[in-house]
């Protein structure tokens, strides 16, 4: 009897931590965040933005004076994007200017039946199967919504959670996946689905205010479905894990939140305005943002090494001393990000946003490649740029197992939003038939990324290469 108690002394406390333990380590399993599959939208080639119908575009609106068409031609042939990129339907037929709510509807619709059955028949998943779904668009809120018309289409079940999200800007995919991660914490053994995309067909600017019609030459059609899961067994199939996910939001100052906004012109005309302090709004949320990623993601030794620069810093600035007190060239946020990630997954801003991110964490041309050829062929799709220039990595065939992607998008508001993935197996090469990259990959990056427009509507004054003149398309010098 006394031997007895005396196991039940010792070994019931043991049996106890064990299932503590076990508890603890199911309840960080169910936690987790997969990716099963992605499908990038590409639209059909009978609304390719070329040249020819990008100028007729312009030309048809007639508040633009000389100015204006030089300010436009210089932003499109320095914009880095090409003729390859996609626009709403209504742009094809003159009616840009003067939408309705059926185009913007119109356009989803289109975007939600290709690219959600794409993804669900790759996946051999039924939409009863979908625990949770999470739609971001920002420019168009509709009634009944968005998400409600994907449970109509898909006939989801009754009790899917369901999220419509709307303002959020470009980097509204990655709040959506936070959203998700979230959900998982509370939900064992649940999948969800993400749309992502932006609605274009009723953002047209009409007027002439400069820092309202850039936004013209950079936004173009696309989106992308998300399919996700914390689901055990699935997740050795799993293509990516999520590791962290960081969100900054600076829009308590009034400099952020101004410099990305839509209003109207002072002539009532509707459209998207990014202002001259965004770049400086950006830069001060992506530094805030990568000082809270960084010490998720770095190496203790790396981590030691910002603190040593960091103090070195202070002392140096203490005592009056100057230069940048042994910064070691590591870039906007004083570490080296290389040493916690492979691969870097940008957001296609614009050219000038790749290359002062690139150049703020000291990137090289084969870093660079993969969102700038994205800029290229698909523009700035807004929230779902991500996962196009995610698609360019896996078609190319870099991502490997073990590697981690880092993925950082800014937004209106102003955010930065930045993530970390782990890659769960070998990516590239397998099957994947109809993927956007599918048709073309093997053709970037092209020898020139040299943009039409200025061949076609501009005239280089030879003594003075930084101006040149419009002309019509007839090679008529106006």
């Amino acid at each position: 009897m006394e031997l007895f108690f005396m196991m039940l002394f010792y070994i019931l406390p043991l049996l106890c931590l064990f299932f503590i333990l076990q508890k603890l380590v199911n309840q960080r399993r169910d936690q987790s965040c997969y990716i099963l599959d992605y499908e990038c939208y590409k639209p059909a080639d009978d609304r390719k933005l070329g040249t020819q119908l990008s100028g007729d575009i312009i030309k048809r609106n007639t508040n633009l004076g000389l100015q204006e068409y030089k300010f436009l031609l210089k932003a499109i042939v320095s914009s880095g994007i090409g003729e390859q990129t996609y626009a709403p339907r209504n742009f094809f037929s003159a009616r840009e200017q003067n939408p309705s709510l059926h185009d913007a509807i119109s356009e989803m619709n289109e975007f939600f039946t290709d690219t959600v059955a794409a993804l669900l028949a790759r996946t051999s998943l039924p939409p009863s199967e979908i625990d949770v779904l999470v739609v971001n668009v920002s420019m168009i809120a509709a009634v009944p919504s968005l998400a409600a018309r994907i449970i109509n289409c898909y006939k989801m079940r009754p009790d899917v959670k369901c999220f419509n999200l709307s303002g959020m800007g470009c980097s509204a995919s990655l709040i959506s996946i936070d959203l998700v991660r979230n959900i998982f914490k509370s939900r064992k053994n649940s999948t969800a689905l993400v749309l992502t995309s932006e609605s274009l067909s009723t953002s047209w600017y009409t007027g002439n205010d400069r820092s309202m019609i850039l936004a013209n030459c950079l936004f173009r059609s696309g989106g992308c479905a998300i399919l996700l899961t914390n689901k055990h067994h699935l997740a050795r199939g799993a293509m990516l894990k999520l590791k962290c996910l960081v969100r900054t939001h600076h829009g308590a100052l009034d400099e952020a939140y101004g410099c990305c906004m839509q209003k109207e012109d002072d002539q009532g005309r509707r459209g998207f305005h990014l202002g001259k302090s965004l770049p400086s709004s950006a830069t001060r949320a992506f530094v805030d943002n990568l000082r809270e990623l960084s010490p998720k993601i770095l190496p203790l030794r790396e981590l030691l090494l910002f603190a040593a620069r960091y103090f070195i810093r202070r002392i140096v600035a203490a005592t009056g001393g100057g230069g940048n007190g042994g910064g070691g060239g590591k870039g906007v946020a004083g570490v080296n990000l290389r040493a916690g990630v492979e691969h870097f997954c940008l957001h296609t801003g614009g050219k000038a946003v790749i290359d002062g991110v690139g150049k703020s964490l000291e990137l090289g041309d084969y870093d660079l490649e993969p969102a700038r050829m994205t800029l290229h062929r698909f523009g700035n799709t807004s929230a779902s740029s991500l996962w196009y220039v995610l698609g360019y990595m896996e078609a190319k065939g870099r991502l490997k197992e073990g590697e981690r992607v880092l993925m950082i998008s800014f937004g209106a508001g102003f955010k930065c939003n930045s993530c970390v993935w782990e890659v769960m197996r070998d990516l590239g090469g397998e099957a994947r038939q109809n993927t956007a990259w599918e048709s073309c990959i093997d053709d970037y990056p092209p020898a020139n990324l040299a943009n039409p427009f200025l061949e076609k509507y501009g005239w280089i004054n030879q003594e003075d290469p930084s101006t040149f003149k419009i002309q019509e398309a007839d090679g008529n010098r106006g």
